[in-house]
């Protein structure tokens, strides 16, 4: 996976690198189809935000989340960017009808 941080109005320290690392393991963790990551984290005034797009196979997935602490709203982030990259995952394993091929064939 790519992994592009970048700092709008803020320098991203080692410390914030680590840390959006650890949290995107996450995601890597649950769905390892990802190609390329795009985070910018921003200051405005007092609050913080953080934005990831995420391009998986087909389809770009995008997540933003604002707060007053930034190690906040990353975490926000992730838990916004798991649970939109598990619903992802579902659709793609999901199949809920079966073919009639499979059908069980009622008696007469």
């Amino acid at each position: 996976m790519n992994l592009n941080i970048n700092g709008h109005h803020l320098e991203v320290t080692p410390a914030i690198r680590a840390y959006v690392v650890e949290k995107l393991d996450r995601v890597k963790r649950h769905f390892d189809h990802v190609i390329d990551a795009s985070v910018t984290l921003s200051v405005t005034k007092l609050v913080h935000q953080a934005e990831v797009t995420l391009h998986v196979r087909g389809k770009d997935i995008h997540a933003e989340s604002s707060d007053a602490n930034m190690y906040a709203a990353i975490d926000a982030l992730a838990d916004k960017l798991d649970r939109q990259v598990l619903r992802h995952k579902d659709k793609l394993t999901n199949h809920s009808h079966s073919p009639i091929k499979h059908q069980p064939v009622e008696a007469e």
